[in-house]
C-alpha cells in the first residue's frame, strides 16, 4: 500500500515537471520570438527591388507645404539673383496659387502660379477659373513656371515699384502685391506673410543676400507714362483681356479714355500702355 501511494506520488510530480516544463518552454519561444527585429516596410522607389535612400524616406514623412519647399527653394533662390524678387514671396505664392504643388491645374500643367495663355504659343491646358474653360499655359518642367512668373513681374509696369523695396522686406512686397492688382483676395497679404513667417521662407533671402542685404538686385526698366499705343476693338474684347494684354489694369485703362462704364464697341480705338 506503501509502495502504491509512493508510486502516485512519483507520477504527479513527473507529470507536473512535464508540464511546466511545456509552460516554460513555451513562453520562453514566445519571447524570443517577441524579441526579434522587424523589418521596417520602408517606402520603396517605382523600382521596387530597390529601398528608397534615408533620405527619401525622411521626405516621405514631411507636410506637403514642407515638401514643396523642399522642392523649389533653390528654384526661387536662383530667380531671386537673377530677378531679384524675394524667394521667400515667391514660394509662399507657389504654395497658395498652386495648393502646394498638388492643386488640379498645376498637376496637369505644372503651371505653379496660375499664368494664363495671353499670346503662348506652347502647350495649353483649360481650368475653370473667374470664368469657365480659361486657357493657361503647360510646362515641361515647373523651373520655366518660376521663371514666367519672374518675367510676368519684372516686365510689367505696374509692379515695377516692388523692386524698390529692399529685397529682405517681404511684407512690404507681399502687401505690393496686392496693391498692384496681383490678387483679388483682400487677406492675400496676411497669407503669404502668415506662410513666411511659419516656416522661416526670409532664410532663404538671406542665403541669396548674403550679410549685405543691400546687394543691388536687378531691377526692372520702367515705362514712361507718356509711352502709349493705340489699339483698335475687335470682335469679343473686353477691357479684361485687353488690360491682360496690355499689362494695365481695366480701371487705368477706363481712365486714360474716359470711360464711365466697362462698354467698347468693334472698332473703338482705344489708348493702351505698351508693355
Amino acid at each position: 500500500m506503501k509502495l502504491k501511494a509512493s508510486l502516485y506520488i512519483l507520477l504527479v510530480i513527473f507529470i507536473s515537471s512535464c508540464g511546466s516544463s511545456k509552460k516554460s518552454a513555451a513562453t520562453t519561444s514566445r519571447k524570443t520570438e517577441a524579441s526579434r527585429e522587424v523589418p521596417r516596410a520602408y517606402p520603396r522607389s517605382k523600382d521596387e527591388n530597390n529601398v528608397v535612400s534615408k533620405a527619401e524616406i525622411n521626405l516621405a514623412s514631411l507636410s506637403p507645404v514642407e515638401l514643396y519647399i523642399y522642392n523649389y527653394a533653390s528654384i526661387a533662390k536662383e530667380e531671386m539673383r537673377l530677378y531679384g524678387i524675394p524667394a521667400s514671396i515667391k514660394i509662399a505664392q507657389g504654395i497658395l496659387e498652386s495648393g502646394s504643388g498638388n492643386g488640379p491645374l498645376t498637376s496637369r500643367s505644372n503651371n505653379h502660379f496660375g499664368i494664363k495663355c495671353n499670346g503662348w504659343k506652347g502647350e495649353k491646358v483649360y481650368h475653370d477659373d473667374d470664368e469657365d474653360q480659361e486657357c493657361f499655359r503647360k510646362y515641361n518642367d515647373p523651373k520655366y513656371s518660376f521663371r514666367d512668373h519672374s518675367l510676368f513681374l519684372f516686365k510689367r509696369n505696374r509692379y515695377a515699384f516692388l523692386f524698390d523695396y529692399r529685397s529682405d522686406d517681404y511684407t512690404s512686397w507681399a502687401r505690393g502685391l496686392k496693391r498692384a492688382g496681383y490678387a483679388t483676395d483682400p487677406r492675400y497679404p496676411q497669407k503669404l506673410i502668415s506662410l513666411i513667417e511659419r516656416y522661416n521662407l526670409n532664410e532663404f533671402d538671406k542665403e541669396v543676400l548674403g550679410k549685405n542685404v543691400d546687394m543691388p538686385l536687378p531691377k526692372p526698366k520702367r515705362i514712361s507714362k507718356s509711352d502709349l499705343e493705340f489699339y483698335l476693338v475687335k470682335k469679343g474684347d473686353t477691357l479684361y483681356n485687353i488690360s491682360q494684354k496690355f499689362d494695365i489694369t481695366v480701371e487705368k485703362l477706363k481712365l486714360i479714355n474716359r470711360l464711365k462704364n466697362d462698354q467698347i464697341q468693334i472698332g473703338q480705338e482705344l489708348k493702351v500702355k505698351t508693355r
